[in-house]
């Protein structure tokens, strides 16, 4: 069990090795993409494409889409129903953010410690790198996961600085945190594993 697999010694240019090391047999990863976006994302499609491409680009097999609520879907609403309440939600490296999914949306704003980082695709930690100047994350929603219409950036269409969207300042250890900034800003893009290569359907 949580033996974080380290070592990955000598794999010569293999610097993610340990990325295809499945961490907890059955958890959702947790993946920043791997540069801050503003709030013109072409759509929740156009995000939703961003994860899927990055993921791949790393090798990762699993499915990942945008952590949004858009007009068609609140966020707690984007992992299948079978697996929102027994898997742990965890970062690149399987460190666990959360319990399980719902509890994410438990009504406390997305409670997780903040010295447990969160790493982008090509393995950086969104907390430090400067690559992310704001430590804020988007997510166009209520404490509870409800999409918040007045609040995404037009869908995540525009990035017009009298539009604002919904985010979240990561330092705070609230990943549903309620901060309203203009969508010209450029912050921090989840994304969430919802399908899993067919290796995870023990069960």
């Amino acid at each position: 069990e949580g033996r974080g697999g380290g070592g990955g010694g000598g794999g010569g240019g293999h610097r993610h090795e340990w990325l295809l090391n499945r961490n907890p047999p059955l958890s959702l990863h947790l993946v920043a993409l791997n540069a801050p976006l503003r709030g013109d994302m072409r759509g929740i499609r156009g995000a939703d494409f961003q994860c899927y491409q990055q993921a791949r680009s790393m090798g990762l097999t699993s499915t990942y889409r945008a952590f949004l609520s858009s007009h068609l879907q609140d966020l707690a609403t984007i992992v299948r129903k079978a697996d929102r309440s027994d898997m742990p939600v965890v970062n690149l490296r399987g460190e666990v953010l959360f319990s399980s999914w719902m509890s994410i949306f438990s009504g406390n704003g997305g409670e997780f410690n903040p010295s447990t980082p969160v790493y982008s695709f090509d393995g950086r930690d969104v907390m430090s790198d400067s690559a992310w100047p704001e430590k804020l994350v988007w997510h166009g929603s209520s404490a509870v996961g409800i999409r918040q219409t007045t609040n995404y950036c037009e869908a995540w269409r525009t990035a017009d600085v009298a539009v604002t969207g919904q985010a979240a300042l990561l330092q705070t250890g609230r990943l549903l945190g309620q901060h309203t900034r203009s969508c010209s800003s450029h912050y921090i893009v989840l994304c969430v594993e919802n399908t899993y290569a067919s290796k995870g359907r023990k069960k």
